[in-house]
């Protein structure tokens, strides 16, 4: 394994780190106006008019954590400034997705504020338009052709647009159209207040960590380990944890959040986040928690059928069943892409209607794949890693057809998973040092992964199965007088004292009692 990977050194680590940075460490102070964002003038003025003229003004969500982080800050926004608003989530059974002509229904408002949906919701612009109703949108998702007829789109990728960063998140576009009404009218608000909240969405919904995201996430993780924000404070509690990486919010936090929306309403994850006390935060956090729990077997179940369904011969997996859980379908699709090493699409039928999430690999373009099959389907949207589509049911064979055809024609390589291990690491390299270098780069995440490294031919001094379940494996390693200590979750064959063996990983730092070790956390034992 790994023969042609260089053999690093401390030096040529921090070289390689350096190099994710292209523009070099971005700081606070580096952040773009807002106004760089095409229409957020008129955006921010048309809102300054409504504030001054106490028009109705009501913001629709998203049920995933960026569209509920979105919601939370436009809906702290407006009480700091002692403004009723009405903020609508939509609930993903009962109302679709987004800004739709449904939500429509349940809104009396001059002025409808999307957030994190709206890029592609040309029927509820047109209502808006018969209304009398100015609708803005914010979004940072892939327009597909044909914009809304809206009275402004704030979105970094649109053709308009020349903002600096397109690689945003939906609550990153909110946040900036805050800090532009902060400027029109005059406020004393402290931007940074809101970056505890804004770290979840940037990392939940898998930005890169690198430019301007980078000393967004850095600061909202230094601040979680302090926030007063009840919730924050509770998920200190429950998670026994004072410090949080990226990571943390990737595996502990965002699941959670996510959960809700997921299996019953966004509006339980919102409450949790805009908790005003203790007790108000730790029942919507329980609450959350045995949702997730839910999601998770449900997960389980749906996975193992989805599996013995797909054609595992097929370039893109499509797989699609009547009575799956519409909540758990994005999830399933990543289970399969790690099983197959494939796209895969799962869809969930009802009513003859199916409608489900994509993932991708390696660099297929799930986006440009589905908007080649856009014939087949209903409505669809997203980006290169991950999309949602609807269709009739009897579209679903002919689709299948159609994107396997397309995925076809790619070359091969593109579908290569991406194993990201930097390099070649002897075990002489690894010591306190390395660990402040590696510790410069954070937080590590989309666009900087923690650097996973390769140790070649190092003996097992020591090998133990830990765990209630007796699922993960500790291991001493070591080469010439030194010892590494490392752990593997979830292992898959058991390795024997005295043996050998090429194993890759990550390094983190382990806090037990007090004593800091360094730990390799093992990924892959070759």
């Amino acid at each position: 394994m790994g023969s042609n990977l260089p053999k690093l050194t401390k030096a040529s680590i921090a070289a390689l780190l350096e190099a994710r940075f292209l523009d070099g460490f971005k700081e606070l102070k580096d952040l773009p106006n807002p106004f760089e964002l095409h229409e957020m003038d008129r955006a921010a003025d048309r809102i300054v008019r409504a504030i001054r003229h106490k028009e109705r003004i009501a913001i629709v969500g998203d049920y995933d954590v960026d569209g509920v982080v979105s919601s939370a800050l436009m809906e702290e926004f407006f009480e700091l400034l002692d403004y009723p608003v009405d903020v609508v989530i939509p609930n993903r059974f009962v109302d679709g997705y987004g800004v739709s002509p449904k939500i429509l229904d349940r809104i009396d408002a001059d002025v409808v504020i999307t957030v994190d949906n709206g890029i592609t919701a040309i029927d509820a612009a047109n209502i808006c338009k018969e209304r009398g109703i100015d609708l803005i949108i914010t979004d940072h998702h892939t327009p597909s052709g044909m914009l809304p007829d809206a009275y402004a789109i704030v979105n970094p990728k649109k053709d308009a647009c020349s903002f600096a960063y397109p690689d945003i998140c939906g609550a990153q576009v909110a946040w900036f159209l805050i800090g532009a009404l902060k400027q029109r009218l005059n406020l004393e608000i402290r931007m940074g207040r809101f970056l505890d909240l804004l770290a979840l969405a940037i990392v939940a919904d898998v930005m890169p960590l690198t430019s301007i995201n980078r000393p967004l996430v850095r600061k909202g993780l230094e601040m979680l380990s302090s926030s007063n924000r009840p919730a924050f404070e509770v998920v200190r509690s429950y998670l026994g944890k004072q410090r949080f990486s990226a990571e943390d919010i990737g595996y502990g936090i965002a699941p959670r959040i996510n959960s809700a929306g997921r299996m019953e309403d966004a509006s339980i994850a919102l409450k949790f986040l805009r908790a005003k006390t203790i007790d108000e935060a730790s029942s919507g956090w329980i609450t959350l928690d045995a949702l997730n729990q839910m999601r998770r077997q449900e997960e389980m179940e749906t996975t193992e059928t989805a599996i013995a369904m797909a054609n595992p011969d097929d370039p893109v997996i499509v797989v699609a069943r009547e009575d799956w859980h519409e909540g758990v379908v994005g999830i399933v699709a990543s289970r399969l892409v790690d099983r197959f090493k494939k796209p895969a699409i799962v869809l969930s039928v009802e009513n003859g209607r199916a409608k489900g999430s994509g993932r991708s690999i390696g660099d297929v373009n799930l986006f440009v794949l589905l908007d080649r099959c856009k014939s087949f389907l209903t409505a669809f949207g997203g980006h290169k890693m991950a999309a949602g589509l609807s269709l009739d049911k009897e579209k679903i064979e002919a689709f299948r057809g159609a994107i396997c055809k397309e995925a076809s024609m790619l070359p091969p390589e593109l579908f290569m998973p991406k194993e990201n291990i930097l390099g070649e690491l002897p075990i002489g390299e690894i010591d306190w040092g390395l660990m402040e270098i590696l510790a410069r780069y954070e937080p590590y995440g989309e666009a900087n992964s923690r650097p996973k490294f390769l140790i070649k031919n190092i003996s097992v001094i020591d090998a133990n199965i830990i765990g209630a379940e007796k699922n993960h494996m500790k291991l001493l390693l070591g080469s010439k007088n030194i010892s590494l200590s490392a752990i593997q979750f979830g292992f898959k064959k058991m390795v024997s004292v005295g043996e050998n063996i090429d194993v890759s990983g990550t390094l983190q730092v382990n806090e037990f009692n007090g004593r800091r070790t360094i730990q390799l956390l093992v990924d892959k034992i070759h």
